[in-house]
């Protein structure tokens, strides 16, 4: 008689993907209750998994390694070549979240159609059919004759495909519609999501292809899923909006380059076109004196020098307890800056309610932000107004001492080149100014100073 193929049953958690031989009520790897599925699993595949791992396994001396495995892929995009790092990193698998409506799947479209590889591309859309792809392609104006559609959000069709045509570029769009039978019942769980892009992580790792996986974020502005996910991966990108056209392409994780590039695009008929100077992009354009409450920073985004217009409005809190809103630098900041100024200047700010916001509405993580924005906070509660042409620049401590910043040179420069004449900055800078300051002394007034009192007497005394 033939034999016939034993199954046994095991009981899967939905939520973390944890295995029990039995039922049970509640999950003991993550404590969710009800969570636990049936799931058959046939003898085969039981010896499937464990001899996947009985070969022994073997090192090898990384001298031997050919360095050429790491080399990169051009996108076609500077910016998002800017945020990577230098281009995709081959065998590597990128992670990108983003609002639903935001422009990933024209990003994605755009660098597939640009990529300055030979390869073939595989696009793989679990949200749209075909059509709907092909439109937006003509719409754009793009060439496809090197991408592959394939509509499918089930994995074992996937991984047939890119068996059978060995793509370059594998771009799923989105993570969020992978399903296989072997990870549930149910598509769309957490177990799901991580079956499934291991699966495809481990596929590209294997061959000289770069992974792309598209995914929604939650109302709290983080990726939807398991954080799993973005520990799996090996950068991770966030696509921002602001109240314009402007798209920010951030990395929260890189592991070949940078986290502080930006990459800064505009949504146009034609699809995602990079603003390459945005000098001007994130100051208004005004005439006479400034109102109160507004400061001009000089920052670093990465490796560019930008000038922001910082701006904040102080008003007698409303109830017991003063509050601080600025949802474009960090609230903890904000109120760090508000406490020094109100315990070295004697300026009382703690009744007070404190709204920061920053024009263009980029993010700013930088710490060269913070003596700007004290000088729009002292601006804002005393109604005085800073000069018209003054950039400001430098870290603050809780003891009020201007710190030095890096590329003292650079933000100096990017602010003569605008029309700044006044720079308050510290006395120093984290690796020395560079050879170029002398001649910048020529093009603008360089105060430098080395606490805060010095910098709101140099401030406001240069108005005089």
């Amino acid at each position: 008689m033939k034999k016939t193929k034993q199954k046994s049953i095991i009981f899967v958690c939905s939520a973390c993907g944890h295995e029990e031989p039995k039922w049970l009520g509640r999950c003991p790897e993550c404590g969710e209750w009800n969570s636990l599925t049936e799931t058959s699993v046939t003898g085969s595949q039981a010896r499937q998994k464990s001899s996947s791992h009985s070969g022994i396994p073997q090192s090898f001396p990384l001298s031997q390694v050919d360095s050429r495995e790491g080399a990169r892929i051009g996108s076609g995009l500077p910016e998002l070549d800017r945020v990577l790092g230098g281009g995709m990193m081959k065998r590597s698998a990128i992670l990108v979240g983003g609002e639903p409506g935001i422009g990933k799947s024209t990003l994605l479209l755009q660098m597939a159609a640009h990529t300055t590889t030979r390869g073939r591309i595989l696009y793989v859309s679990g949200e749209e059919s075909a059509g709907q792809i092909k439109m937006r392609a003509d719409r754009l104006k793009l060439p496809c004759e090197r991408i592959e559609i394939l509509c499918s959000g089930a994995l074992e069709e996937i991984v047939t495909v890119v068996d059978a045509l060995h793509p370059v570029i594998v771009i799923i769009d989105s993570a969020q519609t992978l399903y296989t039978a072997e990870a549930g019942l149910v598509p769309g769980t957490v177990n799901q999501l991580k079956y499934c892009s291991f699966e495809l992580i481990s596929w590209v790792k294997e061959h000289d292809s770069v992974l792309f996986l598209a995914a929604h974020i939650t109302k709290d502005g983080v990726i939807a899923g398991p954080k799993t996910l973005e520990h799996m991966v090996d950068t991770v990108l966030y696509f921002e909006q602001t109240g314009g056209e402007q798209r920010f392409l951030r990395a929260s994780k890189n592991r070949f380059g940078s986290v502080d590039e930006i990459g800064i695009f505009t949504m146009t008929e034609q699809g995602l076109s990079a603003v390459d100077d945005p000098s001007m992009l994130f100051l208004a354009h005004r005439e006479g004196t400034l109102p109160a409450g507004i400061a001009t920073a000089a920052v670093l985004e990465g490796s560019r020098a930008l000038l922001v217009e910082i701006q904040a409005l102080v008003v007698p809190a409303k109830g017991s307890i003063s509050r601080v809103f600025s949802d474009r630098i960090d609230q903890a900041r904000v109120s760090r800056i508000a406490a020094t100024i109100e315990k070295c200047l004697g300026l009382r700010l703690s009744d007070h309610d404190i709204y920061i916001n920053v024009l263009g509405g980029i993010r700013i993580n930088e710490v060269g932000v913070e003596l700007a924005l004290a000088a729009s906070i002292y601006s804002a509660r005393t109604g005085i107004s800073l000069p018209p042409r003054a950039a400001v620049t430098g870290e603050l401590t809780l003891a009020a001492e201007v710190m030095p910043v890096r590329r003292l040179s650079s933000r100096i420069k990017a602010a003569v080149s605008l029309g700044f004449d006044n720079i308050i900055c510290p006395s120093d800078s984290i690796g020395g100014a560079g050879p170029e300051y002398a001649a910048l002394e020529q093009d603008a007034v360089i105060a430098s100073v080395k606490n805060l009192k010095q910098a709101i007497q140099a401030i406001f005394d240069s108005k005089k």
